[in-house]
């Protein structure tokens, strides 16, 4: 697997890849999160092309007290081959590159093969609460947001 930083030409087909491996959500414009992410100093998507295809995603951040990871994904027809391991390992050399002395990632509860995927990886369950409220008003097509007291994770 080729990975490389992402490029605008690479948008259609990382929105398609998202969409396919379930990540995205009406509240959460994926091509707002693009931007924030491409606009930002402090973060990068990366991407993995196998066979000229983008086959791999990930999208890392540094806050200045530690790296966070979104939106890995994989396209279903290449997991289970090492392309999950390998850009999250890229990701992670990306941040460690930034200063950040360790990574963090939020799964949605009752994702129970993002769970057993990042395990293997030797990444830990840690015994914290995600909270979480919203800035802004939702805008666009995409509609309500819906309320702070929602049990799903928004990134």
């Amino acid at each position: 697997m080729h990975v490389r930083d992402f490029r605008e030409g690479d948008r259609s087909a990382l929105i398609a890849l998202w969409k396919a491996c379930g990540l995205t959500r009406p509240w959460n414009d994926p091509h707002q999160d693009i931007d924030r992410a491409a606009q930002a100093r402090d973060a990068t998507i990366l991407v993995g092309h196998i066979g000229g295809a983008l086959a791999a995603s990930v999208m890392a951040g540094h806050d200045g007290h530690r790296g966070w990871i979104y939106y890995l994904a994989v396209d279903p027809a290449h997991q289970g081959r090492g392309a999950g391991r390998e850009i999250m390992e890229e990701a992670a050399l990306w941040l460690a590159s930034r200063g950040a002395p360790k990574l963090e990632l939020m799964v949605r509860t009752g994702n129970q093969q993002a769970e057993g995927f990042y395990e293997a990886l030797g990444v830990e369950r840690e015994a914290v609460t995600v909270y979480s409220r919203w800035l802004k008003p939702a805008a666009g097509p995409f509609g309500p947001r819906g309320h702070s007291s929602r049990s799903d994770i928004d990134r």
